[in-house]
């Protein structure tokens, strides 16, 4: 069995592969330009995903299984994986420590008004004015109830702060306090002091924050993207920011990446940039082949219940 992996891994990692499976043969490449040729016969693909191509797929001859090592799916060529009949796992939910931490070290930096305390910091500017305000009794607002949604509202409830959770089925979660579908959102657009978005991109969610949404945001709202770019209407959300509604926004996502010099979000001083880093650690790669090797195992023994399938109608 080929197995060839596009994305750069730890030296850790591959020894740890080629030690626990020596009956595999494992071809390791730095990234999928280098990779290319080998792909074509691979039985098994790991891949960030986002190097993976219509005609990769099309032209792969023996391709059986395909990991994404990270949840995103949006550049995934999930139409021809569908017809080959390919299995497509990923590592949803090994970001969820991360980005809680992420979520909730954004949400203390703009309550407690980090920026303008380093700023004075540097102008040394004595000034005690500045507004300090909690996240106790505050009620936060979770686009997305899987993982890393359940993982931030744990996080918050640490806080004391009320949690609601939207979701497409209106399906109980415990972490959070309520739940809300899209027929009864503004509940959580009227009541959220910070709405956090962690939904992936798909033909239901992009654009789903936009104008309409905004306007029916509780006035001084702080939003929080760490979900998609593509979730956001950008010139509605410039808008709103300028136009006083929203309070703050952080933004670790965006539809262009990296995010061009020329945009207005960079010099924004009620905007918070972050380079698409929020599910950064040094835990990344080991916590996504502990699920690697789960699967592989069932894959070897011809079983089915593998971890994180991915249902590449709905794409994710």
């Amino acid at each position: 069995m080929k197995i060839v992996s596009s994305a750069r891994l730890k030296t850790s990692i591959k020894n740890k592969l080629t030690k626990n499976y020596p009956d595999l043969n494992f071809y390791f490449f730095k990234d999928m330009e280098e990779a290319s040729e080998d792909v074509y016969d691979a039985d098994v693909l790991i891949t960030y995903g986002e190097d993976v191509t219509n005609e990769m797929i099309i032209k792969s001859k023996n391709l059986k299984w395909v990991m994404v090592i990270s949840a995103g799916l949006d550049q995934m060529p999930l139409q021809a994986i569908k017809e080959k009949g390919i299995l497509v796992t990923n590592a949803r939910g090994i970001h969820k420590i991360p980005m809680a931490e992420y979520t909730l070290a954004m949400m203390l930096q703009v309550s407690r008004q980090a920026k303008q305390l380093m700023k004075n910091e540097q102008e040394r500017i004595w000034d005690r004015r500045v507004p300090m305000l909690e996240l106790n009794d505050k009620t936060v607002g979770i686009l997305g109830t899987g993982a890393i949604g359940s993982e931030i509202a744990k996080y918050c409830r640490f806080f004391n702060m009320n949690t609601i959770g939207f979701n497409r089925s209106g399906r109980r979660v415990d972490e959070f306090d309520q739940i809300v579908t899209l027929e009864n959102i503004n509940e959580l657009l009227h009541n959220s002091d910070f709405i956090v978005s962690v939904l992936p991109s798909t033909p239901d969610t992009d654009g789903m924050i936009n104008e309409k949404l905004i306007n029916e945001m509780k006035e001084g709202v702080v939003l929080i993207n760490i979900g998609r770019g593509k979730n956001i209407v950008e010139a509605d959300l410039i808008a709103a920011l300028d136009g006083g509604n929203l309070a703050h926004a952080v933004l670790d996502v965006f539809t262009e990446e990296p995010l061009p010099e020329k945009s207005p979000f960079w010099g924004m001083d009620n905007v918070t940039v972050t380079p698409h880093l929020s599910g950064i650690s040094p835990h990344y790669q080991p916590r996504a082949f502990a699920i690697f090797e789960k699967n592989l195992n069932t894959f070897l023994k011809g079983g089915k219940d593998f971890i994180n399938k991915v249902d590449v109608n709905r794409g994710y």
